[in-house]
Protein backbone atom coordinates (compact mmCIF):
# COMPACT_ATOMS: atom_id res chain seq x y z
CA UNK A 1 0.00 0.00 0.00
CA UNK A 2 0.95 3.53 -0.92
CA UNK A 3 0.14 6.71 0.39
CA UNK A 4 1.24 10.23 -1.55
CA UNK A 5 0.47 13.56 0.00
CA UNK A 6 0.01 15.66 -2.81
CA UNK A 7 -2.12 18.69 -1.31
CA UNK A 8 -1.89 19.59 2.28
CA UNK A 9 1.79 18.61 3.48
CA UNK A 10 3.59 21.66 5.09
CA UNK A 11 1.08 24.14 4.13
CA UNK A 12 -2.96 24.73 4.94
CA UNK A 13 -4.62 24.55 1.55
CA UNK A 14 -4.59 22.35 -1.06
CA UNK A 15 -5.75 18.81 0.97
CA UNK A 16 -5.23 16.10 -1.06
CA UNK A 17 -3.79 11.95 0.20
CA UNK A 18 -3.65 9.20 -2.71
CA UNK A 19 -3.99 5.67 -1.25
CA UNK A 20 -2.97 2.44 -3.96
CA UNK A 21 -2.71 -0.82 -3.54
CA UNK A 22 -2.52 -3.61 -6.49
CA UNK A 23 -6.60 -3.78 -6.73
CA UNK A 24 -7.83 -0.08 -5.79
CA UNK A 25 -6.63 3.12 -6.36
CA UNK A 26 -8.58 6.53 -4.59
CA UNK A 27 -7.96 9.98 -2.75
CA UNK A 28 -9.34 11.77 0.17
CA UNK A 29 -9.95 15.19 -0.54
CA UNK A 30 -9.27 17.44 -3.64
CA UNK A 31 -8.96 20.88 -1.73
CA UNK A 32 -7.64 24.23 -3.27
CA UNK A 33 -4.51 25.78 -2.64
CA UNK A 34 -4.67 29.05 -1.78
CA UNK A 35 -2.35 31.81 -1.35
CA UNK A 36 -1.47 34.29 -3.97
CA UNK A 37 0.56 33.47 -7.70
CA UNK A 38 2.05 30.16 -6.31
CA UNK A 39 -0.96 28.71 -5.37
CA UNK A 40 -2.58 29.52 -8.71
CA UNK A 41 0.21 27.59 -10.46
CA UNK A 42 -0.85 24.67 -8.29
CA UNK A 43 -4.14 24.96 -9.54
CA UNK A 44 -3.35 24.98 -12.80
CA UNK A 45 -1.11 22.48 -12.95
CA UNK A 46 -2.06 18.91 -14.18
CA UNK A 47 -2.73 16.24 -11.29
CA UNK A 48 -0.08 14.07 -10.28
CA UNK A 49 -1.73 10.80 -11.00
CA UNK A 50 -4.71 9.73 -13.70
CA UNK A 51 -7.94 11.04 -12.69
CA UNK A 52 -9.21 8.56 -14.83
CA UNK A 53 -7.63 5.66 -12.80
CA UNK A 54 -9.38 6.85 -9.41
CA UNK A 55 -11.64 4.62 -8.14
CA UNK A 56 -13.81 6.95 -5.72
CA UNK A 57 -12.60 10.14 -3.57
CA UNK A 58 -13.33 9.77 -0.11
CA UNK A 59 -14.11 13.78 0.78
CA UNK A 60 -13.88 15.35 4.71
CA UNK A 61 -15.99 18.14 4.28
CA UNK A 62 -16.85 21.36 2.09
CA UNK A 63 -14.43 23.83 2.93
CA UNK A 64 -12.74 25.09 -0.45
CA UNK A 65 -9.03 23.97 0.72
CA UNK A 66 -11.14 20.53 0.71
CA UNK A 67 -13.12 20.31 -2.07
CA UNK A 68 -12.51 23.05 -4.49
CA UNK A 69 -10.68 21.08 -7.52
CA UNK A 70 -13.33 18.80 -7.88
CA UNK A 71 -14.85 19.90 -10.90
CA UNK A 72 -11.18 20.08 -12.26
CA UNK A 73 -11.22 16.29 -11.25
CA UNK A 74 -14.18 15.06 -13.02
CA UNK A 75 -13.23 17.91 -16.35
CA UNK A 76 -9.64 16.11 -16.43
CA UNK A 77 -11.93 12.42 -16.50
CA UNK A 78 -12.83 10.97 -13.21
CA UNK A 79 -15.82 9.31 -13.92
CA UNK A 80 -16.24 7.56 -10.11
CA UNK A 81 -18.20 8.87 -7.12
CA UNK A 82 -17.92 11.07 -4.33
CA UNK A 83 -18.71 10.02 -0.67
CA UNK A 84 -19.09 12.59 1.86
CA UNK A 85 -21.55 13.10 4.44
CA UNK A 86 -25.66 14.36 3.61
CA UNK A 87 -24.89 18.01 4.99
CA UNK A 88 -21.58 18.50 2.79
CA UNK A 89 -23.18 17.41 -0.03
CA UNK A 90 -25.95 20.00 0.07
CA UNK A 91 -23.07 22.86 0.58
CA UNK A 92 -21.47 21.33 -2.29
CA UNK A 93 -24.67 22.10 -4.49
CA UNK A 94 -23.76 25.86 -3.50
CA UNK A 95 -20.35 26.43 -2.92
CA UNK A 96 -18.93 24.71 -5.98
CA UNK A 97 -21.18 26.65 -8.39
CA UNK A 98 -20.01 29.47 -6.13
CA UNK A 99 -16.24 28.74 -6.71
CA UNK A 100 -16.88 28.94 -10.26
CA UNK A 101 -18.50 31.55 -10.98
CA UNK A 102 -15.57 33.80 -9.04
CA UNK A 103 -13.77 31.91 -11.34
CA UNK A 104 -15.26 32.74 -14.45
CA UNK A 105 -15.90 36.36 -13.68
CA UNK A 106 -12.07 36.54 -12.45
CA UNK A 107 -11.30 35.91 -15.65
CA UNK A 108 -13.27 38.25 -17.50
CA UNK A 109 -12.12 40.50 -15.20
CA UNK A 110 -8.43 39.99 -15.98
CA UNK A 111 -9.14 39.71 -19.92
CA UNK A 112 -10.75 43.25 -19.61
CA UNK A 113 -7.99 44.41 -17.70
CA UNK A 114 -5.51 43.24 -20.52
CA UNK A 115 -7.14 44.61 -22.75
CA UNK A 116 -6.64 47.88 -21.28
CA UNK A 117 -3.37 47.12 -20.74
CA UNK A 118 -3.47 47.97 -16.97
CA UNK A 119 -2.80 44.14 -15.95
CA UNK A 120 -0.04 42.01 -16.73
CA UNK A 121 -0.18 38.95 -19.05
CA UNK A 122 -1.30 35.67 -17.53
CA UNK A 123 0.01 32.16 -17.92
CA UNK A 124 -3.40 31.06 -17.37
CA UNK A 125 -6.19 33.35 -18.49
CA UNK A 126 -8.96 30.90 -18.93
CA UNK A 127 -10.90 30.68 -15.91
CA UNK A 128 -9.57 27.40 -13.37
CA UNK A 129 -12.94 25.72 -13.96
CA UNK A 130 -16.88 27.30 -15.06
CA UNK A 131 -19.90 26.87 -13.90
CA UNK A 132 -20.77 23.80 -16.59
CA UNK A 133 -17.88 21.72 -15.09
CA UNK A 134 -18.70 22.10 -11.05
CA UNK A 135 -22.29 21.31 -12.21
CA UNK A 136 -20.77 18.00 -13.77
CA UNK A 137 -19.34 17.20 -10.86
CA UNK A 138 -21.87 17.27 -8.74
CA UNK A 139 -23.44 15.06 -10.14
CA UNK A 140 -21.08 12.25 -9.02
CA UNK A 141 -21.82 13.17 -5.46
CA UNK A 142 -23.16 10.24 -3.26
CA UNK A 143 -24.21 11.14 -0.13
CA UNK A 144 -23.76 9.03 3.48
CA UNK A 145 -24.82 9.47 6.96
CA UNK A 146 -22.61 9.79 9.77
CA UNK A 147 -21.39 6.89 11.66
CA UNK A 148 -22.91 4.12 8.49
CA UNK A 149 -20.55 1.66 7.17
CA UNK A 150 -20.29 2.51 3.53
CA UNK A 151 -17.86 0.26 1.20
CA UNK A 152 -17.05 2.22 -2.08
CA UNK A 153 -14.97 -0.98 -3.31
CA UNK A 154 -14.79 -4.42 -2.59
CA UNK A 155 -11.29 -4.06 -1.19
CA UNK A 156 -12.55 -0.68 1.35
CA UNK A 157 -14.88 0.14 3.83
CA UNK A 158 -15.19 3.59 5.70
CA UNK A 159 -16.66 5.56 7.91
CA UNK A 160 -17.69 9.28 8.78
CA UNK A 161 -17.56 10.33 12.04
CA UNK A 162 -18.32 13.78 13.13
CA UNK A 163 -15.45 16.02 13.38
CA UNK A 164 -17.03 18.98 15.00
CA UNK A 165 -15.47 21.36 12.27
CA UNK A 166 -18.19 22.91 10.33
CA UNK A 167 -21.91 21.53 9.45
CA UNK A 168 -20.94 17.95 7.99
CA UNK A 169 -17.78 17.72 8.89
CA UNK A 170 -15.98 14.39 9.28
CA UNK A 171 -13.00 12.18 10.55
CA UNK A 172 -12.83 9.43 7.78
CA UNK A 173 -12.03 6.04 9.12
CA UNK A 174 -10.87 3.50 6.14
CA UNK A 175 -10.25 -0.35 5.89
CA UNK A 176 -7.69 -1.21 3.17
CA UNK A 177 -7.62 -4.80 2.01
CA UNK A 178 -4.46 -4.81 0.67
CA UNK A 179 -3.81 -8.98 -0.47
CA UNK A 180 -5.79 -10.21 2.76
CA UNK A 181 -3.81 -7.70 4.75
CA UNK A 182 -5.97 -5.23 6.26
CA UNK A 183 -4.72 -2.08 7.71
CA UNK A 184 -6.80 1.03 8.99
CA UNK A 185 -6.26 4.30 8.06
CA UNK A 186 -7.50 7.80 9.99
CA UNK A 187 -8.39 11.05 8.18
CA UNK A 188 -9.00 13.44 10.79
CA UNK A 189 -10.03 16.33 8.25
CA UNK A 190 -10.18 19.63 10.36
CA UNK A 191 -11.07 18.59 13.76
CA UNK A 192 -12.94 21.39 15.79
CA UNK A 193 -12.47 22.74 18.99
CA UNK A 194 -14.55 20.91 21.65
CA UNK A 195 -16.95 23.54 23.31
CA UNK A 196 -16.99 25.28 19.77
CA UNK A 197 -20.22 26.85 18.63
CA UNK A 198 -22.95 25.47 16.38
CA UNK A 199 -21.11 22.38 15.49
CA UNK A 200 -21.19 19.24 18.01
CA UNK A 201 -17.92 18.12 19.34
CA UNK A 202 -15.68 15.57 17.71
CA UNK A 203 -16.30 12.01 17.57
CA UNK A 204 -13.77 9.84 19.56
CA UNK A 205 -11.63 7.49 17.48
CA UNK A 206 -10.33 4.59 19.50
CA UNK A 207 -8.01 3.13 16.69
CA UNK A 208 -5.69 3.29 13.79
CA UNK A 209 -2.63 1.76 11.90
CA UNK A 210 -1.86 5.02 10.19
CA UNK A 211 -3.08 8.24 11.11
CA UNK A 212 -3.23 11.71 9.38
CA UNK A 213 -3.65 14.36 11.94
CA UNK A 214 -4.35 17.75 11.04
CA UNK A 215 -2.06 20.62 12.64
CA UNK A 216 -3.24 24.28 11.62
CA UNK A 217 -3.04 25.30 14.84
CA UNK A 218 -0.60 22.68 16.06
CA UNK A 219 1.57 25.36 17.91
CA UNK A 220 -0.63 27.44 19.96
CA UNK A 221 -3.38 27.53 22.09
CA UNK A 222 -6.74 29.49 21.57
CA UNK A 223 -7.61 32.12 23.74
CA UNK A 224 -10.75 31.06 25.94
CA UNK A 225 -14.29 31.43 24.74
CA UNK A 226 -15.54 33.68 27.07
CA UNK A 227 -12.41 36.01 26.78
CA UNK A 228 -13.04 35.65 22.86
CA UNK A 229 -16.25 36.96 23.56
CA UNK A 230 -15.41 39.65 25.63
CA UNK A 231 -12.99 40.78 23.17
CA UNK A 232 -15.63 40.47 20.23
CA UNK A 233 -18.23 42.61 21.93
CA UNK A 234 -15.25 45.15 22.77
CA UNK A 235 -14.12 45.49 19.37
CA UNK A 236 -17.92 46.48 18.24
CA UNK A 237 -19.05 48.50 20.96
CA UNK A 238 -16.23 50.46 20.94
CA UNK A 239 -16.19 51.03 16.87
CA UNK A 240 -19.89 51.85 17.23
CA UNK A 241 -20.40 53.73 20.25
CA UNK A 242 -17.12 55.98 20.16
CA UNK A 243 -15.40 55.75 16.90
CA UNK A 244 -18.54 56.05 15.01
CA UNK A 245 -17.66 53.96 12.24
CA UNK A 246 -18.20 50.53 10.88
CA UNK A 247 -16.81 46.86 12.04
CA UNK A 248 -15.69 44.58 8.46
CA UNK A 249 -15.78 41.15 9.48
CA UNK A 250 -14.15 39.11 7.21
CA UNK A 251 -15.76 35.30 6.95
CA UNK A 252 -15.99 32.02 5.47
CA UNK A 253 -19.16 31.78 4.54
CA UNK A 254 -19.66 28.15 5.29
CA UNK A 255 -19.25 27.82 8.72
CA UNK A 256 -17.56 31.07 10.29
CA UNK A 257 -20.84 33.28 9.24
CA UNK A 258 -22.95 31.06 11.03
CA UNK A 259 -21.21 30.70 14.38
CA UNK A 260 -20.92 34.55 14.05
CA UNK A 261 -24.73 34.93 13.76
CA UNK A 262 -25.32 32.77 16.71
CA UNK A 263 -22.60 34.19 18.72
CA UNK A 264 -24.15 38.10 18.36
CA UNK A 265 -27.60 36.52 18.76
CA UNK A 266 -26.12 35.36 22.20
CA UNK A 267 -24.17 38.41 23.09
CA UNK A 268 -27.17 40.38 22.18
CA UNK A 269 -29.72 37.92 24.47
CA UNK A 270 -27.06 38.36 27.44
CA UNK A 271 -27.21 42.55 27.08
CA UNK A 272 -23.17 42.58 25.71
CA UNK A 273 -24.52 44.51 22.55
CA UNK A 274 -26.96 46.86 21.81
CA UNK A 275 -29.74 46.49 19.06
CA UNK A 276 -27.53 46.66 15.99
CA UNK A 277 -27.52 45.86 12.22
CA UNK A 278 -25.70 42.88 11.07
CA UNK A 279 -25.32 42.94 7.18
CA UNK A 280 -24.29 39.83 5.74
CA UNK A 281 -23.28 40.20 1.91
CA UNK A 282 -22.53 36.91 0.52
CA UNK A 283 -25.39 34.84 -1.44
CA UNK A 284 -23.36 31.47 -0.27
CA UNK A 285 -23.17 32.45 3.10
CA UNK A 286 -26.91 32.97 2.78
CA UNK A 287 -27.11 29.43 1.20
CA UNK A 288 -24.80 27.89 3.70
CA UNK A 289 -27.39 29.43 6.48
CA UNK A 290 -30.25 28.10 4.87
CA UNK A 291 -28.78 24.52 4.71
CA UNK A 292 -27.64 24.80 7.98
CA UNK A 293 -31.19 25.68 9.45
CA UNK A 294 -32.25 22.51 7.39
CA UNK A 295 -29.28 20.18 9.26
CA UNK A 296 -30.64 21.61 12.73
CA UNK A 297 -30.42 18.36 14.05
CA UNK A 298 -26.69 18.77 13.39
CA UNK A 299 -26.32 21.79 15.83
CA UNK A 300 -25.40 21.46 19.48
CA UNK A 301 -28.01 21.86 22.42
CA UNK A 302 -26.61 25.47 23.10
CA UNK A 303 -27.04 26.30 19.32
CA UNK A 304 -30.51 25.41 19.21
CA UNK A 305 -31.47 27.28 22.35
CA UNK A 306 -29.89 30.28 20.62
CA UNK A 307 -31.95 30.08 17.69
CA UNK A 308 -35.41 29.45 19.72
CA UNK A 309 -34.61 33.25 21.14
CA UNK A 310 -33.79 34.74 18.25
CA UNK A 311 -37.14 33.24 16.85
CA UNK A 312 -38.87 34.24 20.07
CA UNK A 313 -37.15 37.81 20.05
CA UNK A 314 -38.30 38.58 16.49
CA UNK A 315 -35.34 38.27 14.96
CA UNK A 316 -33.37 40.50 17.19
CA UNK A 317 -30.58 41.40 16.61
CA UNK A 318 -31.63 42.05 12.90
CA UNK A 319 -29.65 40.01 10.68
CA UNK A 320 -29.53 41.43 6.95
CA UNK A 321 -29.04 38.68 3.91
CA UNK A 322 -27.93 40.65 1.38
CA UNK A 323 -28.32 39.48 -1.91
CA UNK A 324 -28.18 41.42 -4.91
CA UNK A 325 -24.47 43.40 -6.17
CA UNK A 326 -26.79 46.79 -6.11
CA UNK A 327 -27.81 46.49 -2.19
CA UNK A 328 -23.69 45.01 -1.88
CA UNK A 329 -22.79 48.45 -3.28
CA UNK A 330 -24.95 50.62 -1.25
CA UNK A 331 -23.11 49.23 1.86
CA UNK A 332 -20.30 50.68 0.68
CA UNK A 333 -22.07 54.15 1.38
CA UNK A 334 -22.86 53.80 5.17
CA UNK A 335 -19.90 55.45 7.04
CA UNK A 336 -21.02 54.00 10.98
CA UNK A 337 -22.94 51.92 12.52
CA UNK A 338 -22.93 48.79 10.24
CA UNK A 339 -21.44 45.15 11.33
CA UNK A 340 -20.60 43.60 7.64
CA UNK A 341 -19.78 39.94 7.37
CA UNK A 342 -18.61 39.23 4.10
CA UNK A 343 -17.14 36.46 2.42
CA UNK A 344 -14.05 35.08 1.64
CA UNK A 345 -13.08 34.48 4.99
CA UNK A 346 -9.42 35.21 3.70
CA UNK A 347 -10.06 38.30 1.63
CA UNK A 348 -8.28 37.01 -1.94
CA UNK A 349 -12.26 37.30 -3.23
CA UNK A 350 -15.23 38.30 -3.50
CA UNK A 351 -17.24 41.47 -1.55
CA UNK A 352 -15.13 41.55 1.29
CA UNK A 353 -12.72 43.10 -1.16
CA UNK A 354 -14.76 45.99 -1.55
CA UNK A 355 -15.73 46.73 1.81
CA UNK A 356 -11.90 46.57 3.01
CA UNK A 357 -11.28 49.16 -0.05
CA UNK A 358 -13.67 51.46 1.53
CA UNK A 359 -13.38 51.50 5.15
CA UNK A 360 -9.39 50.31 5.69
CA UNK A 361 -8.15 53.75 5.28
CA UNK A 362 -10.22 54.70 7.32
CA UNK A 363 -9.63 54.89 11.31
CA UNK A 364 -12.77 54.96 12.47
CA UNK A 365 -13.41 51.78 11.15
CA UNK A 366 -12.35 47.95 12.25
CA UNK A 367 -11.48 45.14 10.83
CA UNK A 368 -12.50 41.87 12.49
CA UNK A 369 -10.49 39.25 11.53
CA UNK A 370 -11.66 35.27 13.41
CA UNK A 371 -9.92 32.70 11.44
CA UNK A 372 -7.07 31.45 9.84
CA UNK A 373 -5.13 33.40 6.92
CA UNK A 374 -3.15 31.54 4.67
CA UNK A 375 0.64 33.04 3.82
CA UNK A 376 0.09 34.77 0.75
CA UNK A 377 -3.48 36.00 1.19
CA UNK A 378 -4.33 39.59 1.85
CA UNK A 379 -6.05 38.66 5.02
CA UNK A 380 -2.54 37.58 6.46
CA UNK A 381 -1.02 40.87 4.35
CA UNK A 382 -3.12 42.86 6.74
CA UNK A 383 -2.36 40.97 9.98
CA UNK A 384 0.95 40.68 9.63
CA UNK A 385 0.68 44.29 9.85
CA UNK A 386 1.14 45.74 6.60
CA UNK A 387 1.15 49.80 6.01
CA UNK A 388 -0.55 49.71 2.66
CA UNK A 389 -2.01 46.36 0.32
CA UNK A 390 -2.89 46.68 -3.27
CA UNK A 391 -6.84 45.91 -3.75
CA UNK A 392 -8.47 46.47 -7.64
CA UNK A 393 -4.96 47.18 -8.58
CA UNK A 394 -4.82 50.22 -6.21
CA UNK A 395 -3.20 51.13 -2.69
CA UNK A 396 -5.06 51.40 0.33
CA UNK A 397 -3.24 52.58 3.62
CA UNK A 398 -4.71 50.47 6.09
CA UNK A 399 -5.79 52.90 9.58
CA UNK A 400 -8.31 51.02 10.67
CA UNK A 401 -8.12 49.18 13.70
CA UNK A 402 -7.71 45.49 13.04
CA UNK A 403 -8.45 42.91 15.60
CA UNK A 404 -7.33 39.52 15.34
CA UNK A 405 -9.63 37.36 17.80
CA UNK A 406 -8.12 33.52 17.62
CA UNK A 407 -10.78 32.06 20.00
CA UNK A 408 -13.36 31.42 16.95
CA UNK A 409 -11.66 29.21 15.35
CA UNK A 410 -13.10 25.95 14.03
CA UNK A 411 -9.84 23.92 14.51
CA UNK A 412 -8.79 22.93 17.64
CA UNK A 413 -5.79 24.08 18.77
CA UNK A 414 -2.98 21.94 20.50
CA UNK A 415 -4.60 21.17 23.50
CA UNK A 416 -7.60 20.35 21.55
CA UNK A 417 -5.59 17.93 19.31
CA UNK A 418 -3.24 16.15 22.05
CA UNK A 419 -6.96 15.23 23.87
CA UNK A 420 -8.51 14.19 20.94
CA UNK A 421 -5.46 11.79 20.27
CA UNK A 422 -5.37 10.90 24.07
CA UNK A 423 -8.62 9.02 23.06
CA UNK A 424 -6.81 6.12 20.63
CA UNK A 425 -6.11 3.16 23.18
CA UNK A 426 -2.86 2.58 21.55
CA UNK A 427 -0.43 4.62 19.23
CA UNK A 428 -1.05 4.27 15.35
CA UNK A 429 1.99 2.69 13.83
CA UNK A 430 2.84 5.87 11.94
CA UNK A 431 0.96 9.39 12.78
CA UNK A 432 1.09 12.04 9.60
CA UNK A 433 1.26 15.80 10.52
CA UNK A 434 -0.41 17.69 8.14
CA UNK A 435 -2.78 20.61 7.13
CA UNK A 436 -0.26 22.71 9.01
CA UNK A 437 2.30 25.36 8.20
CA UNK A 438 6.23 23.12 7.98
CA UNK A 439 7.09 24.83 11.20
CA UNK A 440 3.85 24.69 12.93
CA UNK A 441 3.59 21.14 11.99
CA UNK A 442 6.88 20.02 13.27
CA UNK A 443 6.16 21.66 16.58
CA UNK A 444 2.97 20.10 16.56
CA UNK A 445 5.26 16.75 16.10
CA UNK A 446 7.39 17.14 18.79
CA UNK A 447 4.85 17.83 21.28
CA UNK A 448 3.13 14.47 20.04
CA UNK A 449 6.62 12.92 20.57
CA UNK A 450 6.84 14.41 23.98
CA UNK A 451 3.50 14.24 25.54
CA UNK A 452 2.30 11.07 24.24
CA UNK A 453 5.45 9.17 23.07
CA UNK A 454 4.03 8.39 19.15
CA UNK A 455 6.40 7.99 16.08
CA UNK A 456 5.03 11.13 14.27
CA UNK A 457 6.52 12.62 10.73
CA UNK A 458 5.54 15.88 8.86
CA UNK A 459 6.04 14.57 5.34
CA UNK A 460 6.83 16.47 2.82
CA UNK A 461 4.74 17.90 -0.46
CA UNK A 462 4.62 15.24 -3.05
CA UNK A 463 6.29 12.73 -0.74
CA UNK A 464 5.08 9.14 -0.63
CA UNK A 465 5.62 6.31 2.11
CA UNK A 466 4.96 2.82 1.40
CA UNK A 467 3.42 0.43 4.05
Amino acid sequence: MKLSFLGGAEEVTGSCYLVETGSVRFIVDCGMFQGGREASEKNYSPFAFDPRALDFVLLTHAHIDHSGLLPRLVAAGFRGEVFTTRATADLLHVMLLDAAHIQEKEAEWRERMSRRGKHEERKHPEPLYTVSEAEASLKQMHAVDYDATLHPHPCVSCRFRDAGHILGAAIIEVWVDDRGDTRKLVFSGDIGQPGHPVVRDPAQIAEADYLLIESTYGNRLHKSLPDTLKELAHAINDTLTRKHGNVIVPAFAVGRTQDLIFLLGDLHRQGALPDLQIYVDSPLATQATEITLKHRALLDPQSQDILKSMLARNGRPRVVFVEDVEASMALNRIRSGALIISASGMCDAGRIKHHLAHNLGRSESTIVFTGFQAQGTLGRRIVDGAATVRIFGEEVPVRAEIYTIGGLSAHADQAGLLAWLRNFKYAPRQSFMVHGEAATAQIFRDAVHAQLGWNATVPAAHSTVEF
